[in-house]
């Protein structure tokens, strides 16, 4: 019952935690890696229905990267070894189950640390415990992956390259936010390509816009040809003859999304490079030109890490996908 008794009493006290002058609450920065989720369970929960349940949610195949990689990677640790040491973790989720105690979901920010996300199921037996986090699945999942989205987002708007932002708003009417480190690669009349690179990982936005002619522009065939298109003509590969492009080892997903007052479509698949053996992980954001309705702006993010794991890297460009804001609405 530790954890849970911790639990509670953090939710309660946590408001009467120490405070700057202006009254503003200071809370120690979350610990851990990205990606990565305390499980607080035991092992009757972890290692059966509930625990399986979990895992199908959290440790789901990432969509759409060459080769297979869990969505989070999950940590167990039992209720007796859940210390100090681990509440300032940045994803923690307790399951309890206790006859004593009622079938709920709860989640909450920033109860031991900032910014992190906490989440608690409770049940009385492990059959209410297994339902409970299969009706809260979606939730679950889109709890967690939002508190990963924001870390990435916050940190690249605290650490901007303001430059980089105003250039791209300056030709587009609105830019994502790219953080230090990021510099410019290429740019023309309709095409900016934003870049970091380190001797083993390369991870690039593309900003350009494509004709819309109608609602059949929107269409994932259409997506992928004009996509395409404007890939061979920018961004060339290694040898003579060669050029990104999408891959044909499978067909992209597209998928309606809104995020804020956003509203765009998001196509994630795999690319590579014609006449080469490059390639990796891309995500699309495809919206209307609100000064040009006869346009579509992408905003377009790839990763080419040969030698590791892609699923933290395609998070991190995806995230500063998601930052993306019209020039009036900088700084709300």
């Amino acid at each position: 019952m530790r954890a849970f008794k911790l639990f509670l009493f953090a939710l309660v006290a946590f408001a009467a935690a120490s405070c700057k002058d202006d009254g503003t609450l200071v809370k120690q920065n979350v610990g851990g890696k990205a990606g990565e989720i305390i499980i607080v369970a035991n092992k009757a929960e972890w290692e059966t229905e509930p625990g399986n349940e979990l895992r199908n949610i959290l440790a789901a195949q990432y969509p759409y990267l060459p080769q297979s990689e869990p969505s989070y990677t999950l940590i167990n640790i039992p209720h007796k070894s859940f210390t100090s040491l681990f509440e300032y973790h940045r994803n923690i989720l307790i399951l309890k189950v206790d006859e004593n105690l009622e079938a709920k979901y709860f989640a909450q920010e920033d109860v031991w640390a900032a910014p992190q996300t906490v989440i608690l199921i409770t049940a009385p037996t492990r059959e209410e415990a297994t339902r409970v986090i299969a009706e809260n699945a979606e939730k679950l999942f889109n709890t967690i992956n939002q508190a990963e989205r924001n870390r990435i987002m916050r940190n690249s708007k605290k650490y901007e390259n303001v430059e980089l932002r105003k250039l791209v708003a300056d030709k587009f009417g609105g830019s994502p936010y790219f953080p230090k480190g990021y510099s410019l690669k290429k740019q023309t009349d309709n095409f900016v390509w934003i870049s970091y690179e380190t001797t083993y990982i390369n991870l690039g936005i593309f900003v350009y816009r494509i004709p819309y002619k109608d609602e059949t522009s929107l269409k994932l065939e259409n997506l992928m040809a004009a996509t395409a298109e404007v890939m061979k003509d920018n961004v060339p590969g290694m040898v003579d003859n060669s050029y990104m492009t999408i891959s044909s080892e499978i067909t992209p997903g597209l998928t309606t999304m809104k995020y804020k007052n956003h509203n765009f479509m998001e196509m994630r698949g795999l690319w590579e490079v014609h006449n080469d053996f490059m390639g990796g992980p891309f995500v699309i954001h495809v919206f209307h030109d609100k000064n040009n309705p006869g346009e579509l702006i992408v905003v377009e993010g790839f990763v080419y890490a040969p030698r590791y794991d892609k699923r933290d890297y395609i998070r991190q460009v995806e995230s500063i996908l998601y930052s993306f804001d019209w020039k009036e609405d900088f700084g709300k």
